[in-house]
């Protein structure tokens, strides 16, 4: 590994792979034995200017890489005895985070994930300037429901990351943008970094535009508003400063940000799924692989995508940032960064043990499975049985598909068993365990530590769940079609509806039942659709319209009542055929179905808290 050979591997990778996944800009940075080995932008950070991206002069937003200097800062106030890891955080806050399953949280939860919130989205990114607020107005205005209990089950959580950041803000005494520049920016020389939001006028002109893909229009520069998390803005330069002090015990040149003791605390192992595999460290997560112990963190922002690696056992640091989602159904980051280990750090895994059960055992964790960051309590929850992982046999060789697990190429990985329910990639190193918890729920561990997948009940399934509501949909929407065409064919026809007025009544009711259902569908999938792309819809100026349609969505519900009473009167009158008796009974499966659905999965719930 020399800066010619690291250089000419880089230079042969990157142009072809921003081009291929249709990508602005990037900036990769290695550091070898305490120094800056390589760093070079390709691309573009302003493709309509043809703004070259420079290392020491280009500004990308690492998202929640920002995390780590979030989690240095509480180190520090650690060390100072200011903080204690397994304190309940509430003795720290001014506010209190309502109690659940008889347990606090701590920062040692929050620090490995494993506080227990649901997902959070509202407000995460906001439209202006003017819509940001104070770090402890957020905390207190958007606290999460628990779903887990404390130190148990990881669940990746932004929200819990902003509390800590609020925490250091009130135990130091100091403005959190305030000590992160005194205590870690600008201890560290990182002059062209900021958690500021907007940015500070002297590196304004250094920012890169973000894209959503590199041959379309720039995007406004992001706001995020739970900025201990993720609002970070930094040249990568800057942050190689970082690394370098977290390789070397906290100490980057003549400054210590950390105590040795302090750092090694941070990166040691502090909470597994199984022993076996990546654990969460303090704030870090492991990503070991080719033979080495390898810690660090990635970062999401809408446009932006980072991440960062640490080697301690070689002294290497690796860094990345792309400043477009692209098109690329697996991630350009990680195909990079697996290339780079697997060039100067070759490795071939070793042979697992033949488990004599393998078939049994691959049918035995078949199913589907939910990831633990989710949202529960609130509409969004209607993403679960939409967004799953599904584990299925193969019968030809007794290995296991995982439908969500992709390879390089884009198909599913096969994952073959090589120790008591311990799968690994058939062409690669990533693992797949499964263990069961204390309810006996079976759960899938993948290689990222923050988070697992629970086993889904039969009536939490994408299966049923697909069928139900897209069965129920699809009864309603014939229904409607049917209606104005059996109209105008019994009036071709000379063949009038042989109806009493109560009867045509509740024939008008149970068709307009249908179509409130139909359109609250329709409009609710177009809202939830656009989470992706446009985040800041989702704060709490859209509560009056999510209520409104919530309130179209209760008439349906409340309209089934109208569909029973149709379907008893149609059983009850003699002279209607069996067909429309089926007709209305399949009519009225159809709005039950429904009205469990939008009910189980909240759509209705009447909180937006989210």
């Amino acid at each position: 590994m020399t800066a010619g050979d690291v250089s000419a591997f880089l230079d042969g990778v990157m142009p072809g792979q921003l081009a291929r996944e249709d990508i602005t800009g990037a900036v990769v940075l290695v550091i070898k034995d305490g120094k800056v080995l390589f760093t070079k932008g390709y691309g573009y950070a302003c493709s309509d200017k043809k703004t070259p991206v420079l290392p020491d002069g280009t500004l990308f937003r690492p998202g929640s890489v920002s995390k780590l200097f979030t989690w240095t800062a509480v180190m520090q106030l650690v060390e100072q005895g200011k903080l204690d890891l397994d304190r309940d955080v509430n003795e720290y806050l001014d506010f209190k985070i309502p109690p659940a399953y008889g347990k606090p949280i701590t920062l040692r939860n929050i620090m490995t994930h494993t506080s227990g919130f649901e997902e959070t989205v509202k407000d995460m990114w906001v439209g202006s300037t003017s819509d940001l607020v104070p770090i402890g107005d957020y905390v207190k205005a958007h606290v999460p429901a628990r779903i887990f209990p404390p130190g148990v089950t990881p669940a990746y959580s932004n929200y819990a990351t902003t509390v800590a950041g609020y925490i250091v803000q009130r135990v130091s005494g100091e403005d959190f943008f305030d000590y992160i520049d005194r205590h870690i920016l600008n201890p560290l020389g990182m002059q062209h970094s900021t958690f500021r939001q907007p940015l500070p006028a002297n590196i304004k002109p250094m920012m890169s535009c973000g894209y959503e893909a590199g041959s379309e229009p720039a995007k406004d520069f992001e706001l995020v508003e739970p900025a201990p998390a993720g609002s970070s803005s930094m040249t990568a330069m800057d942050i190689s400063h970082f690394m370098l002090a977290h390789l070397q015990d906290g100490k980057y040149e003549n400054v210590q940000i950390l105590k040795p003791e302090t750092a090694q605390l941070m990166h040691s192992r502090q909470f597994a799924n199984l022993p076996s595999m990546n654990a969460m460290c303090l704030g870090f997560y492991e990503e070991t692989r080719n033979g080495h112990r390898i810690f660090g963190h990635g970062g999401d922002t809408l446009y932006f995508h980072s991440d960062l690696h640490l080697m301690p056992d070689t002294g290497v640091g690796f860094f990345v940032s792309y400043n477009s989602r692209g098109k690329a159904e697996i991630s350009p980051r990680d195909a990079l960064w697996h290339a780079f280990l697997d060039r100067y750090f070759p490795y071939e895994p070793p042979a697992g043990t033949v488990v004599a059960n393998a078939k049994e055992d691959a049918a035995s964790v078949s199913g589907h499975y939910i990831v633990s960051r989710r949202m529960d309590s609130n509409f969004l929850a209607v993403l679960t049985p939409i967004q799953q992982l599904k584990i299925s046999p193969n019968a030809t060789d007794n290995t296991i598909i995982a439908n969500e697990l992709k390879d390089l190429n884009g198909q599913p990985k096969h994952f073959r068993e090589i120790g008591p329910l311990m799968f690994r990639d058939i062409n690669g190193q990533s693992l797949l365990g499964f263990k069961r918890d204390d309810t006996g729920r079976l759960i899938a561990v993948i290689d990222y530590p923050f988070m697992v997948f629970q086993r889904a009940s039969w009536y939490d399934s994408s299966p049923f769940n697909l069928f139900l509501i897209c069965t129920s949909l699809g009864i309603f929407l014939i229904t409607l079609i049917l209606w104005p065409i059996g109209y105008f064919v019994r009036r071709h026809y000379g063949k009038p509806l042989n109806l009493t007025h109560q009867q045509k009544k509740l024939r008008l009711w149970t068709r307009l039942a249908c179509a409130i259902d139909l359109i609250f569908v329709i409009v609710f999938v177009t809202i939830v659709s656009l989470v992706e792309k446009f985040f800041s819809l989702f704060s709490s100026r859209m509560d009056i319209w999510l209520h409104l349609l919530q309130l179209v969505g209760w008439i349906g519900v409340i309209g089934t009542l109208a569909v029973l009473w149709n379907t008893l009167v149609s059983w009850r009158s003699p002279e209607r055929g069996i067909c429309s008796k089926i007709g209305d009974t399949l009519v009225l499966m159809a709005a039950i179905g429904y009205s469990w659905f939008a009910i189980y999965w909240n759509l209705l719930h009447w909180g937006l808290q989210y």
